[in-house]
């Protein structure tokens, strides 16, 4: 399997390029999961990924616990996903004169239809707390177990499963009408 984390953590510590390199390797996706189940964006989610991985190489000193390594990138991501969305709120609105540069949409109905959808399902998912959001992301889409996110998220197990469960129900909520459900 190779060295645990916590060795890749101390080495990292004393200057080690290869064990961090390889303890990104290892939890670079969790942590571009997590900023994608946060911000919806792919874009988005690979510049915080980036600025959450320097951050943690800048801090390596301040993981307290080496051996929960992914949890601590994976808080240090969730951070840096939520200041990105607060900042981008300031800067949301398109300014009048740009809606004349905006390019015309090569099928109109196909592309408001799936607008449409789009908007709805981020309008659910704004309607999740960002712990059910990022379980119900992991769990549904990623398929990582409860286990797997209780040890990211740093949660007991049973509240993975709790938020999972609570974000389905209110996913299904939302949604029901547009799948025809509810």
């Amino acid at each position: 399997m190779g060295e645990t984390d916590a060795i890749l953590v101390l080495r990292s510590r004393r200057g080690d390029a290869a064990a961090f390199e390889e303890l990104v390797r290892r939890h670079m996706r969790k942590a571009y999961l997590t900023a994608l189940s946060q911000l919806g964006d792919v874009a988005a989610a690979e510049d915080v990924t980036q600025d959450a991985l320097i951050a943690a190489l800048e801090r390596i000193e301040d993981c307290r616990e080496p051996e929960h390594f992914a949890a601590w990138l994976i808080r240090i991501a969730r951070n840096k996903a939520h200041n990105y969305r607060r900042r981008e709120r300031v800067r949301s609105a398109l300014p009048l004169e740009a809606a004349d540069r905006l390019p015309a949409a090569s099928d109109p109905l196909r592309d408001a239809s799936r607008d449409e959808l789009r908007k709805q399902l981020l309008s659910a998912l704004d309607t999740l707390t960002e712990r059910q959001r990022e379980a119900v992301y992991l769990f549904e889409v990623e398929g990582l177990r409860h286990a797997e996110i209780a040890e990211l998220l740093g949660l007991k197990e049973g509240n993975v499963r709790y938020h999972v469960f609570q974000a389905r129900r209110a996913l299904r909520e939302k949604l029901g009408g547009v799948y025809g459900e509810g």
